[in-house]
């Protein structure tokens, strides 16, 4: 694959995980502030969320997978997603808890570490054809 088309999935990737974002976010703010959830509880709900739909869009668009087995597709992805949470929510732990970052701010630090760990794990692991 040559850097022009790397370049050009990792764009995609970006927009569909800003669109992620607006799932993300809007799931993390209802559960932690309207719901009273626990901050984590409501970090891990909205990146799930953001995760499935960010597949079906990653799937169609960016990477534009024929892969006929979409279910083992779609739990490849979803480990990837796994383990960036891990990663978010230990960033965000260090962040928020240790150095006493706004929470928010916390999460968009860690979310944009996890969007290159979940780019380059996907396309090496998942959407492999």
């Amino acid at each position: 694959m040559d850097w022009e088309v790397l370049f050009f999935k990792f764009l995609k990737f970006g927009v569909v995980g800003f669109s992620g974002l607006f799932v993300d976010f809007g799931t993390t703010y209802v559960v932690k502030e309207k719901l009273k959830g626990h901050k984590y509880l409501a970090n891990s709900l909205g990146f799930v969320l953001a995760a499935t739909s960010n597949y079906i869009l990653n799937r169609l668009w960016t990477f534009e997978s024929h892969d006929a087995n979409i279910g083992l597709q779609y739990i490849k992805f979803f480990g990837v997603s796994i383990i960036g949470l891990f990663f978010s929510n230990a960033i965000i732990w260090v962040l928020h808890e240790k150095m006493k970052l706004n929470f928010y701010v916390a999460k968009v630090l860690a979310v944009g570490v996890v969007m290159i760990w979940n780019f380059f794990a996907n396309l090496i692991f998942t959407f492999v054809e």
